[in-house]
Order: C-alpha cells, then sequence, then structure tokens
C-alpha cells in the first residue's frame, strides 16, 4: 500500500507547479495570510497586515515573499497539495471493487470541497484569482487529479472490471464530469445530503459506461 502511494505521488509531482520551500517562517505566513484571505479575501488583505498578524514587519515579510500574489500562489498549491493527498490515499487504499473505489474518490472530493468552503467564506474569490494570476496552479490540480484517476481505470482495466481504451483520455473526461462535486460555488445550493445522492447516481452512471460488456 506504501509504495503504490509513493508511486501515485511520483506521477503527481511531475506535473506539479515550482515548490515552495516551506521553512518554519514561511509556514507561518502561509498559515497567516490563510487567515486573512478566508476572512477578507485576496483584495482586502495587504501585506501590512499579514506582517502585522505575524509581529513582524512589512521589509521583513518581503524577505520570504516577493509579494501578495506569491503568498496567495503559496496558500493555493498548499491547500491544493492537501486535497490531492487526501484523494491519493482513497486511491492507494484497497476496495471491494474499482467502483467502489471511484464512489469513494468522489464522495472525499466532494466533503474536501465542503470542508474547504466551510472553512474559508471567501474561497470563491480566491478561486478566481488564483485562475487569474496562476492558471499553472488550476492545471496543475486537474492534472494531478486526471493522474489519479487513470490510476483507478487502470485498476479497473487490470481486474476485469473495466473496459476503458484510451485511459488517460477517460479520466479527463471523468474530470470534468465530476465538476460540480469540486468547486466550492456549489456548496452552499445544496446540502451534504442531497450533494451525496447526486454524486453516488453520477457514479452509478459513469460505471454503467466503464463497466466491461
Amino acid at each position: 500500500m506504501g509504495s503504490s502511494r509513493d508511486r501515485i505521488r511520483e506521477q503527481i509531482a511531475e506535473c506539479a507547479p515550482p515548490s515552495y520551500a516551506c521553512d518554519s517562517v514561511r509556514a507561518q505566513i502561509i498559515e497567516a495570510a490563510q487567515q486573512r484571505f478566508a476572512n477578507w479575501g485576496f483584495t482586502k488583505t495587504t501585506m501590512a497586515e499579514i506582517a502585522s498578524d505575524l509581529g513582524m514587519s512589512a521589509a521583513n515579510l518581503y524577505r520570504y515573499f516577493d509579494n501578495k500574489q506569491d503568498i496567495v500562489a503559496a496558500c493555493a498549491t498548499r491547500c491544493i497539495g492537501e486535497r490531492i493527498e487526501a484523494l491519493t490515499r482513497v486511491v492507494a487504499e484497497e476496495a471491494p471493487s474499482a467502483g467502489d473505489k471511484l464512489l469513494a474518490y468522489v464522495l472525499a472530493s466532494l466533503r474536501n470541497t465542503r470542508e474547504v468552503a466551510a472553512e474559508q467564506p471567501r474561497i470563491n474569490e480566491m478561486v478566481e484569482t488564483i485562475t487569474e494570476l496562476r492558471p499553472d496552479i488550476v492545471h496543475w490540480k486537474i492534472e494531478a487529479e486526471c493522474r489519479l484517476l487513470e490510476t483507478l481505470l487502470a485498476e479497473g482495466n487490470a481486474s476485469g472490471e473495466f473496459e476503458v481504451a484510451d485511459v488517460p483520455r477517460t479520466a479527463c473526461a471523468i474530470q470534468a464530469a465530476l465538476v460540480k462535486f469540486h468547486l466550492p460555488l456549489f456548496m452552499g445550493l445544496f446540502s451534504l445530503e442531497e450533494q451525496e445522492r447526486q454524486a453516488r447516481e453520477v457514479v452509478a452512471l459513469l460505471l454503467r459506461g466503464l463497466e466491461k460488456r
């Protein structure tokens, strides 16, 4: 199980954006900025306020990050990294069937998105900001999720449950089809119970197309 998880991590690392060296000071800055962005949004947060929350001067803050855009990129990279790690654990775990694992993956994705949306009231502004300023980070998230789904589909092919001719292309199509469950924008529109019901129905539909005839 450990080696499987490590292999998946290596595949995801291939498409990762430039990493931010996360020494203790940088980690504190990212944490403080995350709190600011969550409560006040990106636009209304200043470098001076982040520095003040940390008890340091703005000049000292600039020693670690060139600007606010770099800080929000680091926050997004950390948040997405935590999400991908959680989904990686789902894909690496044993499951009764590939279909069960796909359902577990979709439900984990949904719950992670709802958790982030609940903890960060300004998350939709953050998503828009990152999409505009650092689309490479958004592409990394999409690519990482596609890689995880590729692994899951390949397992289903190997076990004889699925019959997928083009695994990478199908994985990307499934990632796109699940957008309702991994965008914070939709989280406030439905209860968890309703969204989980929808997720189960979508997975059932997907499985009918994936199953070996």
